[in-house]
């Protein structure tokens, strides 16, 4: 495994960890200027955007992510993973879990200083019957 490979899978583990902590301040050094998210039903987000989602979310639920990297592919300075995730979601107020299921690509670009940040992220998460 080469340098950028592990890079990847580090900045892939690292967003799973912030995502779960509702590190907001951590996730936004993992994330391009220009990153744009592609959520089912919803219009993209942007950069500007992410922030007050992400908070208001984490606010009403606990949020449990598990994602199993099955694929990376490097191409220059731009690269992708392919991934399944799981995610809980459990209101804070109490209530039962919601369970979601489906995979995610995210596109990365390499910076000048060598650090890859997430650019593209789409997912195609849904509900899991019970």
């Amino acid at each position: 495994m080469g340098s950028d490979e592990r890079a990847i899978r580090e900045v892939h583990t690292t967003w799973i960890e912030a995502v779960n902590a509702g590190d907001l301040v951590r996730l936004l050094t993992l994330m391009a200027d220009d990153v744009v998210f592609l959520n089912p039903g919803r219009a993209p987000l942007g950069r500007e955007g992410f922030p007050a989602g992400f908070s208001a979310a984490h606010q009403q639920f606990q949020i449990r992510c598990i994602s199993e990297l099955d694929e990376i592919v490097i191409a220059g300075e731009v690269a992708y993973t392919l991934c399944r995730d799981s995610l809980s979601v459990t209101p804070r107020a109490g209530g039962e879990a919601t369970a979601l299921a489906g995979h995610r690509v995210t596109i990365y670009r390499k910076q000048p200083d060598g650090r890859w940040l997430l650019a593209r992220d789409a997912n195609t998460l849904s509900p899991v019957a019970s």
